[in-house]
């Protein structure tokens, strides 16, 4: 079992002993918007941004075990597409010039 899994059961196990949301997807698409804002303004106030990072993890951890989705290999699967992908340089920013 890889280390991202083992932390997925590892929130989902801490949802379950609280009692937190463990069926509403849309609600926790809606929180982990809410954390995302939190670590960007931790982020602007020279914050704790680790902690604001750490709880956008978790929450996709447990959207990933909500949907039955193994976030480690669809992140593997994901960055070999990223690094496959062409880019080109438009008004200095990488604009994707190649189709997945």
């Amino acid at each position: 079992m890889s280390d991202i899994s083992k932390l997925t059961e590892r929130a989902w196990q801490n949802k379950l002993n609280h009692g937190f949301n463990t069926e509403n997807v849309n609600q926790e698409f809606c929180l982990l918007y809410g954390e995302v804002a939190e670590a960007y303004d931790a982020y602007r106030k020279q914050g704790n941004v680790n902690e604001e990072l750490a709880d956008i993890a978790i929450y996709l951890f447990g959207i990933a075990k909500m949907l039955d989705i193994d976030l480690d290999q669809a992140i593997k699967s994901k960055m070999d597409i990223n690094e496959k992908r062409v880019y080109k340089k438009v008004n200095g920013i990488p604009v994707k010039q190649s189709a997945e």
